[in-house]
């Protein structure tokens, strides 16, 4: 039978673009933001993200399209409710609602595995939405009951580490004394419910306020002195694990040292930046997910919690073009919009789970990146042409 026939057209696509996983047991999640004008489509994406191992997607909303797509995937979703419908969701019977129309029509089929009620809503300004935080969870988490949905999907929401007010040493990490007054109550509940408490970690914003001061190395997991914190004695060589270490002492100084799990449901790097934003460099951004993955792929945990691996969403699946905010917002994707990688972290076919080599990202200026582009997809295409060869003298 024709190798054309044998093959679905998007499978072929994978396939003669490079892009199909070469190696087995790496399982991450993604952050899936949509927030662009030249996306593709969510049934190219679900095929593209299985090819690429990735078992867990995070949305900002509770796209019906893309749910339907990912649909018999096996990938767990955790979905969202905009800071803006928070309020709305403190009703009980709304919480059901919006169950019934956003989360049972895919469910078994879509793994829809948590619900996150809002975004960093402790470190903004808006204390009405800070006071509805927690009652429109306990709404949504009764609402799951009601609906007997409450074993497979849990509820939660997602905090920028801003709401530290301590965070070096590791062991001294401390919540900011005047939102005490919304973690204790919602730390409390998430022990009660078996929810993980998640976190947005960005060793990125720490260096660009102060390169200066901090180690690059320290920040990209590469080969460093490393910080020991003088308290534990415990050696700490990137800085992720070290803010993560931070987040376990702040909820063990409020009575949850072990009861709660711990997710970064954000990190990652920007492959370009504005002036003003140091370090957002290709090579950078390679470097500090490539490392990421490769601790993944290790079974890592924290000097903290060793025996934990870190359960990590990288931050983010494309580069989006609509994003307002410094140009670092619109370049934190893995891939183009157009399925090309912004950069290879061993996510293409062959590699062995390092990043490209620097000297191909001498620059960030737009000349080189176009000519890097170029570079990956005829190495992309090579790639392609022997796995297809290999698939015609198999069949």
């Amino acid at each position: 039978m024709a190798l054309s026939s044998r093959l679905s057209p998007l499978l072929l696509w994978l396939l003669i673009s490079g892009q199909v996983l070469g190696v087995p047991g790496l399982k991450f999640g993604i952050n899936y933001g949509q927030i662009a004008n030249d996306l593709p489509s969510p049934a190219r994406v679900a095929t593209m993200l299985q090819s690429l191992n990735v078992n867990k997607v995070k949305l900002y909303d509770a796209d019906p399209k893309v749910l339907s797509a990912f649909a018999n995937t096996g990938v767990e979703f955790i979905i969202a409710i905009s800071n803006d419908n928070v309020a709305n969701m403190t009703d009980a019977s709304r919480a059901r609602s919006w169950l019934a129309q956003r989360v049972q029509p895919f469910l078994p089929q879509t793994r829809i595995t948590c619900i996150t009620v809002g975004n960093e809503v402790l470190s903004g300004t808006d204390t009405a939405l800070m006071s509805n935080l927690l009652p429109a969870m306990q709404a949504m988490y009764q609402a799951l009951v009601a609906l007997g949905l409450s074993e497979q999907v849990n509820v939660s929401t997602a905090h920028s580490l801003a709401i530290l007010s301590t965070s070096y040493p590791p062991s001294a990490g401390a919540f900011s004394p005047e939102l005490a007054q919304y973690v204790q109550p919602l730390l409390n509940f998430l022990a009660q419910i078996k929810s993980p408490f998640l976190v947005n970690a960005y060793p990125f914003f720490a260096y660009k306020a102060d390169p200066s001061a901090i180690s690059l190395p320290y920040v990209l997991f590469q080969p460093n002195a490393g910080v020991t914190d003088p308290t534990t004695n415990l050696t700490y060589d990137n800085m992720l694990y070290a803010q993560l270490d931070a987040v376990y002492a702040a909820m063990r100084s409020m009575g949850h040292a072990d009861d709660v799990d711990v997710r970064i449901s954000e990190t990652g790097w920007p492959s370009k930046g504005d002036a003003d934003e140091p370090g957002a460099t290709v090579a950078n951004a390679a470097a500090y997910n490539g490392n990421l993955l490769k601790r993944i792929a290790e079974g890592q945990g924290t000097p903290m919690r060793p025996a934990v691996p870190i359960d990590v969403y990288v931050f983010a699946l494309f580069n989006e073009d609509l994003k307002p905010g410094p140009t670092s917002e619109r370049n934190y994707g893995l891939f183009y919009p157009d399925g090309t990688p912004v950069y290879n972290i061993g996510l293409l076919a062959g590699s062995a789970f390092s990043p490209s080599p620097s000297s191909l990202f001498s620059s960030s200026s737009a000349p080189n990146t176009n000519r890097n582009r170029k570079l990956l997809l005829i190495t992309s295409w090579l790639g392609g042409i022997l796995i297809l060869l290999v698939v015609v003298i198999l069949l």
